[in-house]
C-alpha cells in the first residue's frame, strides 16, 4: 500500500484547504484510511478515519464541523476538507492506513504518507 498526500500550503486564518491522499495497492474495498497531524512541539493527534464502505470516525470533538473526511467514488483518493482554519491547526498532516477506533491508531498503521505541511497565519 502506498499513500501520497498533497494539498498543504500557507493559508490565512479563517481560510480553507483540502488535503488529498492518493492511495494505491488496496485489492478490495476492505480498507481504512485516516488522517492525523503533528504540530510543532506537540504529540501526534488523530483526526478522522474513513472505510471503504464509507463509514467515518472522528477522533477530536473540537474539529468536528470544521474538518470533514471523504473519499472519491473510485475510492482511490481520501480527502480532508478543512474549513475555518486557525493558527493552532498549523501542523504536518499525514494519511495512514489502516485506521481504527483506537485513539493512537497511527502508531500501528502499516502505511504512512510522507506528510504535507499546513501553515495557518493570523
Amino acid at each position: 500500500v502506498q499513500l501520497v498526500e498533497s494539498g498543504g500550503g500557507l493559508v490565512q486564518a479563517g481560510g480553507s484547504l483540502r488535503l488529498s491522499c492518493a492511495a494505491s495497492g488496496f485489492t478490495s474495498d476492505d480498507w481504512q484510511i485516516g488522517w492525523f497531524r503533528q504540530a510543532p512541539g506537540k504529540d501526534r493527534e488523530g483526526i478522522s478515519c474513513i472505510s471503504g464502505s464509507g463509514d467515518t470516525l472522528d477522533y477530536v470533538d473540537s474539529l468536528k464541523g470544521r474538518f470533514t473526511i471523504s473519499s472519491d467514488n473510485a475510492k482511490t483518493t481520501v480527502y480532508l476538507q478543512m474549513n475555518s482554519l486557525k493558527p493552532e491547526d498549523t501542523a504536518v498532516y499525514y494519511c495512514a492506513a489502516p485506521c481504527s477506533p483506537q485513539i493512537d491508531w497511527y502508531l500501528e498503521a502499516s502505511a504512512w504518507g510522507q506528510g504535507t505541511l499546513v501553515t495557518v497565519t493570523s
